[in-house]
């Protein structure tokens, strides 16, 4: 393996199997302030994996503690959308979230914190 390689392996982090993500759910990796804060990492009733910085663009509300619905989930303070593919508000409302990649691999998630 080369450097590079060796370099990216070592970014993709363990989270949890996939089963112990809750479907509809989050699970919050806690970071301090200083390295950009929490991180919530999200399961729809697809399956499919995202994760955003745990703070809604608005004003800062845990998107943790969002609904989740299709590849959307609702801030729990003031009930902005945010795409959990790309952390985008949904217009009207403007912002975005910051994204994180995730990957599955063998039923065990992962995240790339930069």
């Amino acid at each position: 393996m080369t450097m590079s390689a060796i370099e990216t392996a070592m970014r993709w982090r363990y989270v949890c199997k996939l089963d112990e993500l809750p479907v509809l759910g989050a699970r919050v990796i806690e970071r301090s302030r200083e390295a950009g804060g929490n991180v919530a990492v999200f399961r729809n009733d697809q399956d499919a994996v995202f994760a955003l910085l745990d703070k809604c663009p608005h004003k800062g509300g845990p998107l943790s503690q969002g609904i989740i619905f299709g590849e959307r989930v609702a801030c729990p303070l003031h009930n902005w959308t945010i795409e959990l593919k790309s952390g985008e508000a949904v217009a009207p409302d403007q912002g975005c979230a910051q994204r994180f990649p995730v990957k599955v691999d063998a039923g065990e998630v992962f995240i790339n914190l930069g």
